[in-house]
């Protein structure tokens, strides 16, 4: 299994990311790097998973990438936009020190 396994899901979120999702850290061509690095540790991370185990995942702020365990050969996997605000510690932290 390797990174090219995943090449039609990788396309996708490449689609979705340049469309939909405004990321300050992250440039479409920086996007599809760490997506690729991203897949190559979630493989990893499957094909080391204990006997038990059914999955493989690798995340980082953005992007969580999750390989999991089918009846077939080729696990599933899932690609998921982690949503977060810059605003979203410092709405927490007003919030909290109003409850003084």
């Amino acid at each position: 299994m390797t990174v090219e396994t995943f090449k039609q899901e990788m396309s996708e979120a490449i689609k979705a990311y340049d469309k939909y999702i405004i990321c300050i850290d992250k440039t479409p061509d920086r996007f599809e790097d760490a997506l690729t690095s991203l897949m190559s540790k979630a493989i990893k991370a499957y094909e080391t998973r204990g006997p038990n185990l059914r999955h493989g995942i690798a995340l980082d702020k953005q992007v969580t990438i999750i390989l999991s365990q089918t009846d077939e050969e080729r696990p599933l996997c899932g690609i998921y936009f982690n949503l977060h605000s810059p605003y979203q510690k410092q709405a927490t932290a007003k919030a909290a020190g109003t409850n003084k």
